[in-house]
């Protein structure tokens, strides 16, 4: 008799809910993907209408396992070309001035391997025994592109150094996907309904007690909702609070490509340099995040933005056609504190037939790829039984 197939249900329909339903689909599976909104994408939507912007600066990386499996179901789509590095127009807010190179001390720091940078020890003591105090402080500032910390110095040296490595990596391993993110999350959402996932909108559950009675479950959502949805106070893991700066400009020559604040932290981005679909003709497209302490506010955030933006965007005020400000509390990942890596994080197996997937648990990677190893994780585990029952019937 033809086998019955395994039933899965994911709950979050972002990067992480698609993944695992694409992932479970293909394996035979039979899919229901419940999502809370009438869209798609989580924080991985791109905004419809004029100004195509996503939630915060967004980037997609190539040096993770989540670029080939997109590769390869042709996932990715057409990508915005990477600028010639000496046409970038990158600009490092140092010692009160522009410059277009790094301190010499921060190079030579970025020699160092992960591997060197102890998970015991903060960046900043260890970056400082190691290439002195003013070249471990640009490189903690400038990190925060990939951390959205205001205080990258006082995390994992371990998780820093990574990152700094990946995220100054000549070629660069930053792409963007032509349309923004909500392009890749169109073509996942097409090919989960063409593999036969029963995709459900505007469908909040409250509760995944009857779900796992049935079949197993993917949680794939924010921490703090899968905290409050299986009533675990342990889901618990550090994150950032940035604040999100878009606004758009009439175009003017000579503007940066980028700002990177090497004196605070804080980065400014003209995403129309690579796409220039994401903004009428003549306009510019810019994208910031200025990580907050826990004493700033959002109107702190926008200011010291303002700030970056006279220095590098001349008369911006005046060629200031849209803003929106914003602030993005415990959504940009995990951040890992000295003595802890990702296996500290809440772990994927729940029991119960409940598996976690999302950027705060316990899968490697940088940013958006530790919602796709542990999409991929989640679903090993959960269809693993049904593979067993298989093979012993």
């Amino acid at each position: 008799m033809p086998s019955t197939p395994a039933r899965l249900t994911v709950i979050g329909g972002g990067f992480a809910g698609l993944t695992a339903a694409i992932t479970a689909a293909e394996s035979g599976a039979r899919v229901t993907l419940h999502e809370a909104h009438h869209t798609l994408g989580g924080r991985a939507r791109t905004a419809e209408g004029a100004y195509r912007t996503n939630e915060g600066p967004h980037a997609l990386y190539n040096g993770g396992p989540h670029w080939i499996w997109l590769r390869q179901r042709d996932l990715i789509g057409p990508l915005a070309p990477v600028p010639p590095i000496e046409g970038t127009r990158l600009r490092l807010h140092h010692q009160g001035r522009f410059r277009r190179t790094p301190p010499l001390a921060m190079l030579k720091l970025l020699r160092r391997k992960p591997e060197e940078a102890p998970v015991e020890a903060d960046f900043m003591t260890w970056a400082t025994g190691e290439v002195g105090e003013e070249g471990a402080r640009a490189a903690a500032h400038y990190i925060a592109v990939a951390t959205f910390h205001h205080d990258p110095g006082s995390l994992s040296a371990r998780f820093v150094q990574e990152r700094l490595r990946r995220a100054t990596k000549l070629p660069p391993e930053a792409h963007y996907p032509r349309g923004g993110w909500g392009s890749v999350i169109d073509r996942m959402a097409s090919l989960a309904w063409n593999l036969g996932v029963r995709v459900e909108t505007l469908s909040r559950i409250d509760s995944v007690a009857s779900l796992c009675a049935k079949n197993p479950v993917v949680v794939a959502t924010s921490l703090p909702a899968a905290r409050g949805l299986l009533q675990d106070e342990t889901l618990h893991w550090d994150s950032a609070r940035t604040a999100l700066v878009d606004m758009a400009l009439t175009s003017r020559k000579g503007d940066p490509f980028a700002i990177s604040d090497l004196d605070a932290t804080g980065w400014i981005e003209r995403f129309t340099t690579q796409d220039r679909t994401l903004a009428p003709a003549g306009q510019d497209l810019i994208q910031g995040q200025i990580p907050l302490s826990p004493e700033e506010s959002k109107a702190d955030g926008a200011a010291r933005a303002d700030h970056l933006l006279d220095l590098g965007f001349p008369g911006w005020r005046d060629r200031l056609l849209w803003r929106r400000d914003g602030v993005s509390n415990g959504r940009t990942g995990a951040v890992d504190l000295p003595g802890t890596t990702w296996r500290d994080r809440p772990a994927i197996d729940r029991g119960d037939g409940v598996y976690l997937a999302g950027d705060q648990v316990a899968a490697p990677g940088l940013l958006s790829e530790v919602s796709f190893n542990s999409a991929l994780e989640a679903v090993t585990l959960a269809l693993a039984p049904a593979r067993l029952d298989l093979k012993s019937a």
